[in-house]
């Protein structure tokens, strides 16, 4: 049985594909299968990874018909068989310690989950391009945090985000548990519970992991706000609804700390919708003002709420 299995969601990435593959056949621990899902790509994607597979035996390559995100990554879950499990998207790369990395991390640590720091490269101009650390703090931080408080310092942000890639997962974590089949931001809607399931959850900021920026990136309205649309609000929105109560339930004594979160949500876009005059999204606008004039002490009063918060509260919440 391989120790780790990798899991990539492939659709219409001929270009960087390649780059991809050859990041983790460079990868200094051998001892891994690499599920590619072909999300239904219409380019030469599914062509370039056989070839591949027919050379490594192990990758392992899964044709399907196109489906949302979470629906090809259970595909890849599905087939996985080893004792962990690390997601990585088609158009970033690693460095080449990433899994031995990791692994190490989460031995070392007794941890289920194991997290790294992560650079992101953005474009500055045609050809050239900058890289970023983006994590908060300096890099070599080292920290572990039991499922509640990984949840926690998620939803800060100070360390590392919702997304899947730069995580190390115990298999059975996702016992019983599959990303949804619909809609489009699959990260949001289940990482708080792979945390809160863990014992423990081991943190290193060193950054193994590179996030390419660009403009048809899954969450590209985060720095570029005319990407931001009414279908993506509304279901954020939803899943943060659903993310509070079921924290709630779990950690009822953090109950503040979870609506906390949502509410810092809602401002935020309300203040992003009107600072750049995102006018398809006014109606959603208006939802989340009368929203937020409902529940404005309740936002007021959290222990947690910035400065600046406040400021937009006053500002657009009469």
């Amino acid at each position: 049985m391989p120790i780790i299995s990798i899991i990539m969601l492939t659709y219409n990435r001929e270009e960087l594909l390649s780059r991809a593959i050859e990041c983790v056949q460079a990868q200094s621990l051998k001892e891994f299968e690499f599920i590619i899902v072909d999300n239904g790509s219409t380019d030469r994607s599914g062509a370039i990874a056989d070839g591949y597979a027919e050379r490594d035996p192990r990758i392992h390559v899964i044709h399907r018909q196109c489906g949302n995100i979470g629906s090809g990554r259970n595909a890849g879950l599905d087939a996985a068989t080893g004792e962990y499990v690390t997601f990585i998207d088609d158009d970033d790369f690693l460095e080449t310690d990433y899994l031995e990395f990791l692994y190490k991390l989460a031995i070392k640590s007794n941890a289920e989950v194991s997290v790294c720091g992560a650079n992101k490269e953005v474009p500055i101009g045609d050809k050239e391009k900058k890289t970023i650390l983006m994590a908060k703090y300096v890099f070599d931080v080292r920290l572990s945090f039991s499922g509640e408080e990984a949840v926690e310092a998620m939803l800060t942000r100070k360390y590392f985000n919702t997304a899947f890639p730069t995580k190390f997962v115990k298999r059975h974590i996702f016992d019983n548990l599959r990303f949804p089949e619909t809609g489009k931001y699959d990260d949001i809607a289940l990482m708080y519970i792979v945390l809160a399931r863990a014992n423990k959850v081991a943190y290193h900021g060193l950054p193994k992991y590179t996030f390419l920026r660009h403009n048809e990136n899954n969450s590209s309205f985060t720095t570029n706000p005319s990407k931001l649309t009414p279908d993506t609000l509304l279901e954020y929105l939803e899943q943060y609804r659903v993310r509070t109560t079921w924290l709630s339930e779990q950690f009822p004594k953090k109950a503040e700390t979870w609506k906390y979160y949502e509410l810092s949500f809602m401002i935020s876009m309300l203040e992003k919708i009107n600072r750049h005059n995102l006018t398809d999204c006014f109606t959603i606008a208006e939802y989340l003002r009368k929203e937020l004039s409902v529940r404005k002490n309740e936002f007021l009063y959290c222990n947690q709420i910035q400065d600046f918060e406040k400021e937009w509260m006053e500002k657009y919440i009469q």
